[in-house]
């Protein structure tokens, strides 16, 4: 680790660890860059300084992220919560990004009899997770046999191996193909930005970190809003105002046309159809959608 220290240590500039390659690599590269960071990402590279803000990024096994964080080698890491979950590091979660979704769930043969956790207090438990397993049945009161395996952890029941699996999913397909069923989940899981608590009381760091959280927030603000525009008779305007609160209110301008309006408004991507059909029964017309690049709330 302090061959990385070494290698990117300049000054103030913030260190922020990413996953060199796996699921959430592209993803975490796209947001980095979404947030107007320019920066080398191609071949075998080990880290790379941005050109146009006081940042290094390393790049390194998902795994070792959390280590990474929590022993301040980086400031900052991009990491699924699960892993952060498993080697319990004392890190701080600053943001939840949106994607790499999965759940660390409990999982039992199709044909057993058990249906919850409680059931398997004293069997034995095949998982890639050993901590995150062990303190879940701990908690329960539990002292089943954790059986570590760091790969096709599915198949442990049907070998023989296991009475059950605590395993990483993220559509249920491959329990289904191993003929397995969840009966618990234990966490929900997604890519999130960590720090290093030191980090976040160093004041010239905090003030990076904060205008990287900030530019993060706007990322993920813009997603989760359309932006509508729309035309709609004035005498419509109290109905459509109740069915479009917007961000705080929205904007209405009056048109040249007598008894007409022109209504801009943001509406969460979740709402949007339901909303759409409202307006139109409302007598909105000529609607216009945009996406948004950023959403400063």
């Amino acid at each position: 680790m302090t061959t990385h220290r070494s290698l990117i240590n300049d000054g103030n500039q913030l260190k922020l660890a990413v996953q060199r390659s796996g699921r959430l690599t592209d993803h975490s590269l796209d947001l980095l860059r979404h947030i107007g960071l320019d920066f080398e990402s191609y071949g075998q590279r080990l880290f790379s300084r941005a050109r146009n803000f006081p940042l290094s990024i390393l790049y390194a096994r998902d795994d070792d992220i959390p280590d990474y964080v929590g022993l301040n080698t980086v400031d900052l890491g991009i990491v699924g919560r699960n892993l952060v979950h498993e080697q319990g590091i004392a890190v701080e979660e600053l943001l939840a990004l949106r994607y790499g979704y999965c759940s660390l769930v409990v999982a039992v043969p199709n044909d057993s009899e058990i249906t919850t956790p409680e059931g398997l207090l004293n069997a034995r438990i095949a998982t890639s997770y050993p901590e995150s397993a062990r303190r879940f049945f701990h908690s329960l009161g539990g002292r089943p046999e954790i059986i570590t395996i760091s790969g096709s952890v599915e198949v442990a029941p049907a070998l023989g191996l296991a009475d059950a699996i605590v395993e990483l999913t993220a559509t249920g397909s491959s329990l289904q193909l191993n003929d397995l069923r969840p009966i618990h989940t234990i966490l929900e899981s997604e890519a999130v930005l960590i720090a290093n608590p030191a980090s976040l009381r160093d004041p010239a760091r905090r003030e990076n970190i904060d205008r990287i959280v900030m530019r993060m927030r706007a990322v993920d603000a813009a997603r989760r809003f359309k932006y509508v525009m729309m035309n709609a008779p004035e005498a419509q305007l109290t109905q459509i105002r109740s069915i479009l609160p917007g961000l705080k209110a929205p904007t209405v301008v009056k048109l040249d046309e007598p008894g007409w309006v022109a209504v801009h408004a943001a509406i969460e991507e979740d709402l949007f159809w339901d909303k759409i059909e409202q307006l139109r029964a409302a007598g909105a017309s000529e609607i216009l959608v945009s996406a948004l690049d950023k959403l400063m709330l």
